[in-house]
């Protein structure tokens, strides 16, 4: 009903605007396709690192990890390109998970003292059970091969017993005070570890934190032996046989036990304390948080560890040790290490381990090691993980882009790969690929707090890094911390990308950074040499700074707009100058960064051509860039910030235009302006841009849309369009700028070059272009620009411009198609004489004037449809009354266009064009933080991502048809595998796994014998498990398309071979209960 009344007032909005405008106007020979039933929104893929990693899992079978957060979020990894994420609903950290192996289930437990069962075995996983402890806080789990009953100790120092199947607890409890018995006076504390002995699982070992462990006889409920140390334990594990165990403790020792000699350790060893030469014990060292001990048939056993070392190693970066017989190899993380599992060729805990991989998960990385290659190389990680490398500060999303240009990139892209990987390939291969049906290419690109940029090959809800752009190499390099690279204007990260623009089609690159710098980029498959980096430099001032003279009238207007000769642009400053203090001692011409001035080698890909920097202008900073716009066929760049705006021609590399805000209206002002009173030098750190970082807890109230009455006209005074905070003057800021063919003029019989200003205060200014013919006049003679006199109101900050045509159908700005620009010069006239590509086919020559285009303007609050060239506005929609909107784009969708709009109040709204009918509204995320504020951005065919946390993207449609495929192009987590067979054994029929001694668990554990649980001990909860295609659930698992740099022939036998399977393994996928017994007996037919 919400939406319905939603749609009603929209037409009322319509209804009203349409009234006011002229008869005769041409709105309804448009029609319009899209409808509402075309939209829904829902989550698709998550990418990047798992943000705040907690827990970590392996299944050896069909080789899938799962990575649990401390946010309650969940990762599961198979082979590259198949990829998921789920969320448990409470949001508390997971402190374990393990996989039922081979079974396609996990359990994960979550520090509220949950446990639950996940279904793999669907393309989105869901909770089937969830168990919730009342009483006992939950320390460690552990589940047997081949087991459904999981052991549950607790922090009292109990261990308690689940049934996997029915989430029931079992009767059967081991109490502390039974374990310890009279062994000790005091409580043991938490239950550290819990597991079967790999050759007996009637005899259970049970670490608690104090240093006491237990092995205890589940059959005659008493423990057969006491193992006492002093020291805390961290982590205990076995050696194959079964006859010895090794501990870690907190003083970075390690206790090996045999098993029947309770008394004394066997050895202890402490592997990185230094050994006193008079025998006495060697001085403690950090604790060690966890270690493995496998073995291998042919050689030495591994001992691998992390922490440990000595407390004088300060300073250095967190290692885990490999201990293979006589050697000890060191490796250094560059992140605090979380957990780690070692990878080995069997699932039996009785049999030779044969490790040959360890997984390594930090706090902000991912890490395989090679353990079967000497000095231990990594694998290549093939997963999307390094988003974060450095903390993102801008992204741009853009889908169908030319089908050349994620080859040409990928190709770039390759030539910066580092070497020295392991050889082999990567381990964690499990699941397969979805069939993805949309084939169109999507690229994200990505820009960074240390000034580099990264493009990603996004299509088919896949994510693989192209290609990275490191823009602080134009600048100088600091010699020493003293001379750190000049902070004028932010605190830190000086190279900071705010702003990206980039035209697929010519591939030209322009970014605007936090130190009032722009870059202008060429795209070249050949390495050069720039010998001078081109450098201009411009002083773009807030001209009303004379306090004295306070009569608005004496600004000096621009020459009347619209008048016959057009004036010549203010003479480019295109030497950088030199003085760096004006009279009074105040800086004066200095950039904020210095550019090289040596010789800078370009690798292909992007290449600078051309650096363009603001400068101090009488003691004041340079303000920083707010919008930014490049345009290939015009040879043009533009940016403006809170002070004015300016148009650099490129190619000759000039200064076109330089003008405050105030002085692009000329006469037609329609603000009374106060004087300023002289500004404060320092601005906030890069505007905020790296509270992107982590810690950040940004309150609400950041993105409040401040508002500053100017006189009678109150509007709406918010962000720039990278929403920076705004300073409470009654500056004008640039928000929006946007080229185009268009009629600039109500007189206007024909379209022209047109530049469309948009300001905070909500004007809109158009600018003409007069551009020399094409080839060398081009590179000779001045482009000439003047402000048409053209001015459009809406209320808020201006965010977004289009134009669509008489048809309403979107037309770009013209472009150039991209050329290698280092190929010798081609002395052929046509090469000369390359002409700009048109806009479009000019809609109606009639002699009549009739509204020949539209222009679509979108700002914080309203949006609205204007006719050109009459200027009539023809439709006009308010889109938000108590917020604003964040971020608006104009995008093709279902062979139509439509207006997407993301509010700060977490509503992501469509509205159809041109007629502004609102199709969608779906109160979708608050926003709580800056991060999505300044990540959020639409694209074509229904897309659009945002940053989810500091680590990772989390990609959303708002396509119905999307929704619906959506199913299709997910990956397969799960695959029927065939467990390997049991060790010694030439076929095995035992009900579970292959130790020499096996138990009857459910004769132990059942009801029957153990009788029930207190019921007041847990509680048991149903999952909304099975409900295989629960749309909008926040999940997603991203399916790779067949493309090119993927054998696409193996995999075409392969999944012929695979449907058949899995339709054979779908009967049993339902009854949970008998997926182990089904997956044998089907793998036996």
């Amino acid at each position: 009903m919400r939406k319905f009344k939603k749609v009603l007032d929209g037409l009322t909005a319509v209804s009203s605007a349409s009234s006011s405008s002229q008869p005769g106007n041409r709105e309804n020979d448009i029609p319009e396709s899209l409808q509402s039933e075309h939209f829904q929104l829902c989550k698709t893929v998550r990418h990047g690192f798992p943000y705040q990693p907690s827990a970590m899992a392996f299944d050896p079978v069909q080789k899938i990890l799962s990575i649990g957060t401390q946010n309650g979020g969940l990762r599961l990894f198979g082979r590259p390109g198949v990829e998921c994420y789920c969320q448990h609903d409470s949001g508390a950290a997971v402190i374990q998970l393990q996989f039922l192996i081979n079974e396609g289930a996990l359990v994960s437990a979550l520090a509220d003292d949950s446990i639950h069962l996940w279904n793999l075995r669907q393309k989105r996983p869901a909770i089937l059970h969830s168990l919730k402890f009342n009483r006992e806080r939950i320390t460690f789990c552990h589940l047997p091969f081949q087991s459904k009953w999981l052991y549950v100790g607790t922090e009292r120092g109990n261990i308690h017993i689940v049934n996997v199947e029915s989430f029931t607890l079992s009767g059967y409890v081991i109490m502390w005070n039974k374990a310890i018995e009279l062994s000790s006076k005091s409580h043991p504390g938490p239950v550290v570890h819990i597991s079967d002995n790999p050759m007996d699982e009637g005899k259970l070992l049970i670490g608690f934190e104090s240093g006491t462990v237990v092995l205890w006889d589940l059959k005659s409920k008493k423990a057969d032996y006491r193992y006492n140390y002093d020291e805390a334990i961290h982590s205990v594990a076995w050696h194959h046989e079964g006859k010895q165990f090794i501990c870690s403790h907190s003083d970075g020792t390690l206790t090996i036990w045999n098993v029947k000699s309770p008394a004394k350790p066997a050895q202890i060893i402490t592997p990185h304390g230094k050994q006193p030469k008079d025998g006495k014990k060697p001085e403690p060292c950090k604790p060690i948080l966890k270690v493995e001990y496998k073995t291998t048939r042919a050689g030495d056993p591994f001992m691998i560890l992390s922490g440990g070392l000595s407390y004088d190693t300060i300073g250095r970066r967190p290692c885990l040790t490999v201990m293979h017989g006589k050697s000890t190899a060191v490796l250094e993380m560059d992140y605090p290490i979380v957990d780690f599992l070692t990878l080995c060729e069997t699932p039996y805990p009785n049999d030779f381990q044969e490790p040959y991989a360890v997984v390594v998960l930090l706090e902000k990385d991912l890490v395989v090691i090679d353990l079967a290659q000497n000095g231990y190389p990594i694998f290549e990680n093939p997963y999307p993980l390094s988003i974060h490398e450095s903390p993102v500060t801008c992204c741009e999303y853009f889908s169908d882009c030319p089908v050349d240009i994620i080859p040409a990139l990928y190709s770039v892209g390759a030539r910066q790969k580092r070497q020295g990987y392991s050889k082999k390939e990567w381990p964690i291969s499990g699941g397969n690929w979805g069939l993805g049906n949309q084939c169109y290419p999507e690229i994200i690109i990505t820009g960074h707090a240390d000034g580099s940029v990264k493009f990603w090959d996004a299509s088919a809800i896949m994510l693989q890094v192209l290609y990275k752009l490191k823009t602080a190499k134009v600048f100088e390099k600091s010699r020493n911390k003293e001379d750190k690279p000049s902070t004028d204007i932010v605190d830190e990260d000086p190279f900071a990308i705010q702003i990206l623009s980039w035209c697929p089609e010519s591939r030209m690159l322009c970014v605007a950074g936090v130190s009032a710098h722009v870059i202008i980029y060429k795209f070249s498959k050949q390495e050069v040499t720039t010998e001078v980096v081109q450098l201009l430099e411009v002083r773009l001032q807030y001209e009303l700074n004379d306090v004295d003279s306070p009569d608005v009238d004496q600004i000096p207007p621009l020459p009347t707009p619209g008048a016959s000769s057009n004036p010549q642009p203010p003479a480019p400053q295109s030497h950088p100058s030199t003085s760096s203090s004006s009279s009074d001692g105040l800086r004066d011409n200095v950039p904020c960064l210095k550019v090289r001035s040596t010789p800078l080698k370009q690798s292909a890909g992007y290449q600078v051509e051309l650096v363009i920097q603001l400068v101090w202008v009488s003691g004041e900073p340079p303000q920083q860039i707010t919008s930014l716009a490049v345009n290939s066929s015009y040879g043009l760049v533009v940016f403006g910030n809170s002070n004015g705006l300016a148009i650099v021609d490129y190619l000759q590399k000039t200064v076109l235009l330089n003008l405050g805000t105030v002085e692009l209206y000329g006469s037609n002002d329609p603000y009374q302006r106060q004087p300023r009173s002289p500004r404060k030098t320092r601005q906030p750190s890069g505007a905020g841009l790296c509270d992107i970082n982590e810690g950040s807890t940004t309150s609400e109230d950041r993105c409040k849309s401040p508002t500053s009455d100017i006189r009678d006209n109150s509007f709406s005074r918010s962000r720039s369009s990278s929403v920076t905070s705004i300073d409470k003057e009654s500056r004008e800021a640039i928000t929006s700028l946007q080229f185009g063919e268009t009629y600039t003029r109500k007189t206007d019989s024909a379209t022209a070059p047109s530049l469309w200003v948009g300001t905070s205060l909500g004007t809109v200014v158009v600018i003409v272009l007069n551009l020399p013919p094409p080839g060398e006049q081009r590179l000779l003679q001045p482009v000439i620009v003047s402000p048409s006199g053209t001015l459009i109101r809406l209320k808020g900050a201006i965010l977004r411009m289009s134009f669509l045509d008489s048809t309403g159908m979107l037309f770009a700005p013209p472009y150039e198609s991209w050329r290698e620009p280092n190929a010798p010069e081609d002395k052929d006239e046509k090469d000369k004489q390359r002409k700009r590509r048109p806009a479009s086919v000019s809609p109606s020559s009639s002699q009549e004037i009739c509204e020949n285009q539209y222009a679509v303007i979108c700002s914080e609050k309203q949006a609205k449809v204007i006719a050109l060239p009459s200027q009539n506005c023809i439709y006009k929609h308010n889109i938000t009354e108590t917020s604003f909107v964040l971020r608006a784009d104009i995008v093709q969708m279902s062979n139509s266009i439509c207006l997407a709009c993301f509010c700060a109040n977490g509503h992501i709204m469509t509205l159809s064009l041109p007629s502004l009918r609102p199709l969608l509204d779906v109160n979708y995320l608050p926003l709580t933080d800056m991060r999505i504020a300044r990540t959020f951005c639409f694209t074509n065919n229904g897309q659009a991502l945002y940053l989810v946390s500091p680590t990772e993207i989390q990609r959303i449609t708002y396509s119905q048809e999307t929704c619906e495929n959506l199913q299709e192009m997910l990956g397969e987590l799960f695959t029927p595998v065939e467990t390997p067979e049991a060790p010694n054994r030439g076929f095995f029929k035992g009900l579970f796994g292959g130790g020499a001694q096996s138990l009857d668990r459910e004769e132990l554990f059942g009801e029957s014998v153990a009788g029930k649980a207190s019921r007041s001990l847990a509680q048991h909860i149903p999952g909304p498990g099975g409900i295989e295609g629960m749309k909008g659930a926040a999940s997603g698992v991203v399916g790779e398309l067949a493309r090119a740099r993927i054998a696409l022939d193996e995999r075409g036998q392969k999944l012929g071979e695979l449907e058949e399977r899995t339709a054979a393994m779908m009967a049993s996928a339902d009854s949970f209960s008998k997926h182990a017994h089904d997956v044998r007996s089907d793998a036996d037919h």
